[in-house]
């Protein structure tokens, strides 16, 4: 409940500076919320330049309208809903005949110890399979888990803000999660199959080396032949 009292004290400042014209609050709620609306027009629309232009426009119309805000939710809620409905119309006009009533951080990263470049392209890899498979959910599961996983709104936030009953939201977030454990089981299965290889000079070494302690003169064949045993 302070917590509450506390943000929409802030909200209530943060508006009056805007009113008045004051360039730096109109900077903070960019800077507080560009990466909440940038994620939440990204899930649904896509296409990373489209919904930066989706921002653009969610804040060309918010603060032209400042009058229009009531304070009967947060300004960060009345933003996402904002650029949730330009996203959606987007997708509208894109694809008319897609039925969009029909349609944990992320996956987290594995944890890494000191950053080098193997690790850091062994993330991006990751992130490249998990952005992925968010991207193939149907449009309305998607949403739903970029609101509910990656910005942590609350059921009743996300049911406001999407304009759908609380149980539709735990519903659409279930099934979210489903296919993507479905999706990401598959595709990281494909990718260990083929990880942490050991063949070639490295197997040739080490057998050379196993042998070398042994006291045992390596036939060439045993180090170089991939099949040695094939007669």
């Amino acid at each position: 409940m302070a917590e509450a009292g506390a943000a929409a004290g802030a909200d209530a400042q943060l508006l009056a500076l805007m009113r008045r014209g004051e360039p730096a609050a109109f900077a903070a709620l960019m800077r507080r919320n560009n990466r909440r609306l940038y994620r939440l027009a990204r899930s649904i629309v896509r296409d990373e330049a489209e919904a930066e232009d989706v921002v653009q426009e969610t804040y060309v119309r918010a603060l032209s309208h400042l009058d229009e805000f009531r304070g009967e939710a947060s300004l960060t809620t009345w933003l996402a809903r904002i650029a949730a409905n330009e996203a959606l119309g987007r997708l509208r006009r894109r694809r008319p005949t897609v039925d969009l009533a029909q349609a944990e951080n992320v996956v987290p990263l594995p944890g890494v110890g000191a950053i080098n470049p193997e690790s850091a392209a062994a993330r991006r890899e990751v992130r490249r399979v998990i952005e992925r498979a968010v991207d193939a959910l149907p449009a309305n599961f998607r949403t739903v888990f970029m609101l509910r996983a990656v910005e942590q709104m609350s059921i009743e936030e996300t049911a406001a803000l999407l304009e759908i009953p609380p149980e539709t939201v735990k519903t659409r977030f279930h099934r979210a999660n489903r296919l993507l454990r479905q999706a990401l089981t598959a595709e990281f299965g494909a990718i260990l199959d083929d990880a942490f290889p050991f063949a070639g000079a490295r197997c040739d070494a080490l057998m050379a080396r196993v042998l070398a302690r042994l006291g045992i003169a390596a036939h060439p064949l045993s180090v170089t032949d991939p099949k040695p045993d094939k007669e």
